[in-house]
């Protein structure tokens, strides 16, 4: 993988301001292409989710730091558990390979983000995943997937590509219940890029309003100098 672009103030607001409207799928895409500026959007898109999902860890880790902190509501009695995860291990997953996978004749590549964007339209959750997977298919076989087919298609997959969804296993402290629950990074990342933008949208209106600067001068300084001026306007 190509060498990762250091992101300045100036830029993560560049970024958040062609993204803000984006899905989360393209969100995620779009701050791919901007960390790795040598490769292609349309290319990033190519990347099976796994190769995609590593380089967002990667990214995460990168711009943001490697510990992901996030909550989630046990489905029996809707308590609210916060969860950690350490981006790291997931960059450590090599990225899968290339090979078809074949099931009953009928040949299949791993999803890329275009079909996850595709399968989502579908309002139905059996619907979407059959969409998915008919996405990926190369070689034309009669007739559609049984659901004995869909599985073992969706099971290969997994196999092959085990970082094309990230899911932790959580137990709930109230009332002992286990379950499983997926991890979306790119929305992880989009909500930091948020924060982020929103801090300093914050500090240019202070500043600017504080001492007349324009905003391409408050994000050219260093955010320890930035800390230190908005420290003091706010004194």
């Amino acid at each position: 993988m190509p060498d990762m672009q250091v992101l300045s103030s100036s830029s993560l607001l560049d970024l958040w301001d062609r993204g803000c409207q984006l899905h989360s799928i393209d969100q995620g895409l779009l701050a791919l292409s901007v960390a790795f500026p040598e490769t292609p959007y349309q290319m990033v898109a190519d990347w099976p989710l796994g190769q995609r999902n590593r380089a967002l860890a990667e990214l995460r880790w990168s711009w943001f730091g490697p510990m992901l902190e996030g909550w989630a509501s046990c489905p029996k009695c809707a308590e609210k558990l916060e969860f950690q995860l350490d981006t790291r291990s997931l960059t450590a997953i090599e990225a899968p390979g290339g090979e078809p996978i074949v099931v009953n004749g009928r040949s299949f590549r791993l999803p890329i983000s275009r079909d996850v964007a595709r399968a989502a339209s579908e309002k139905d959750p059996q619907s979407a995943a059959v969409c998915l997977l008919e996405s990926c298919r190369i070689e034309e076989g009669e007739g559609t997937l049984s659901e004995g087919e869909l599985e073992i298609v969706g099971d290969r997959m997994a196999e092959a590509d085990p970082l094309a969804e990230t899911r932790l296993s959580l137990l709930c402290p109230n009332c002992g219940n286990a379950w499983e629950d997926s991890v979306d990074i790119a929305q992880f990342l989009w909500a930091d890029i948020d924060a982020r933008a929103r801090r300093l949208l914050r500090e240019v209106h202070i500043l600017g309003c504080t001492y007349g600067w324009s905003e391409k001068k408050i994000l050219s300084l260093s955010d320890r100098r930035r800390a230190v001026y908005l420290g003091m306007a706010q004194a």
